[in-house]
């Protein structure tokens, strides 16, 4: 079949509440991570990794970060039919916005009129992994049925934080599918420890995606919710099957990697994440080639070290340092420098995501901490070294990560 007749859609809609003070001025698939990328990156490059090059990015909150990102950094071959296109909340069906996610899809019933596809792939924009996305649609295709969810394997005692899928015996069929269960819940026939929970991606044939949110629009009383209305209502016809995630196989990657997914919605989920990164062997990762992750990068100048005395020694370790950042007689110790982030003389920087443009002033100190983009932290400023002051001062995460929003001067 023809790549033409498959259409993808990425939910970039999020309004990322659990992630503020990252989410004050965007949406969540618009927040930074790893120093050149942003969280959408990872959906869009599985996809056009995978030779899905006609994709609509679905927004709403907070937008046009994410808008601006999406329309910049992923420019493709219009000439061939190639796009991925930022479509914000139409309002084509009133005005309102998105009333969920199934509503989402409703509302831009037009986009899938105009491409025509056979299959539809819906992935959701803020989770971090790597997946080849056509082996779950070769299964989808097999199978016959109208919908196939991505699984992953969970602990059973996490199943109250997602959506589980409860497969049919011997089948990749789904029985039943529950929103956050907090009881009666049966592992996989093959790992009775583990649960199936939902990684919020799915294929659909397109007729079903169809016939399945008009008759969800007619519902008053759904949420329009794809995970909570749209899988369940197929599931009851008996035409929901399971895609089960470790048996993806990506090229180029590690038994270490294999299977790697992320859902970075907390502050600590996402410090956790991306503390992985400037480990030694990371669990994720960044250098497979066979399957990159891409985004745009700006056209700065190298990163550069300078000073090299007692007392004044710019330098580097266990840590990611991106083009255009300046350590400049400072220290980085497992941390992420984004570009144009810069360390001045004296200043120690542990444990810590200094986003773009960061300004770390002389003999200062930033301990297990995110600063957002242009935050300026002055000469002998001290951050992550007293608690209490923190928190009378930032936010501070339950893991005591500290968090300082996008252009403050802490002087």
């Amino acid at each position: 079949m023809s790549a033409r007749r498959y259409f993808g859609i990425v939910l970039a809609g999020g309004e990322g509440k659990r992630l503020w003070p990252l989410t004050e001025d965007r949406a969540k698939p618009a927040v930074p991570f790893g120093g050149d990328y942003r969280l959408v990156d990872f959906a869009l490059s599985n996809l056009a990794n995978a030779g899905f090059l006609r994709i609509a990015v679905l927004t709403q909150y907070k937008s046009h970060s994410l808008d601006r990102h999406v329309a910049t950094a992923w420019r493709l071959a219009p000439l061939l039919g190639h796009y991925v296109a930022p479509v914000p909340a139409q309002m084509r069906r009133g005005p309102r916005w998105f009333a969920g996610s199934a509503d989402a899809l409703y509302q831009n019933f037009n986009l899938i009129s105009d491409e025509n596809p056979t299959h539809i792939l819906v992935f959701g924009a803020d989770h971090v992994y790597r997946m080849d996305p056509r082996q779950m649609l070769d299964q989808h295709i097999a199978s016959g049925a109208g919908v196939t969810v991505a699984g992953l394997r969970v602990p059973i005692e996490e199943a109250g934080e997602f959506g589980i899928i409860d497969p049919s015996e011997g089948s990749h069929r789904i029985a039943q599918f529950r929103e956050k269960p907090k009881e009666n819940v049966v592992g996989i026939p093959d790992d009775p420890s583990r649960v199936y929970a939902s990684m919020g991606n799915y294929i659909f044939t397109a007729e079903a995606l169809l016939e399945a949110i008009s008759t969800d629009a007619k519902d008053e009383t759904s949420r329009h919710d794809i995970g909570g209305n749209i899988i369940p209502l197929m599931v009851s016809r008996g035409d929901a099957d399971v895609y089960d995630f470790t048996t993806n196989v990506v090229p180029g990657e590690t038994e270490r990697d294999r299977g790697y997914w992320r859902d970075v919605g907390t502050i600590d989920s996402y410090y956790d994440a991306t503390m992985d990164l400037v480990s030694v062997n990371p669990i994720f990762n960044l250098y497979n080639m066979d399957w990159p992750i891409l985004t745009q990068r700006d056209p700065n100048p190298p990163a550069k070290f300078v000073f090299d005395e007692d007392g004044r020694r710019g330098a580097a370790y266990d840590s990611l340092v991106c083009a255009g950042a300046v350590i400049s007689g400072g220290t980085a110790r497992r941390s992420i420098l984004s570009p144009g982030a810069r360390i001045d003389t004296g200043a120690e920087v542990a444990g810590s995501v200094l986003m773009h443009g960061v300004h770390i002033g002389e003999g200062a100190v930033v301990r297990h901490a995110i600063l957002d983009k242009n935050v300026v932290i002055g000469p002998g400023v001290q951050i992550g070294v007293d608690p209490e002051a923190d928190r009378a001062r930032f936010t501070v995460s339950p893991g005591g990560v500290v968090v300082i929003g996008k252009g403050a001067r802490v002087i």
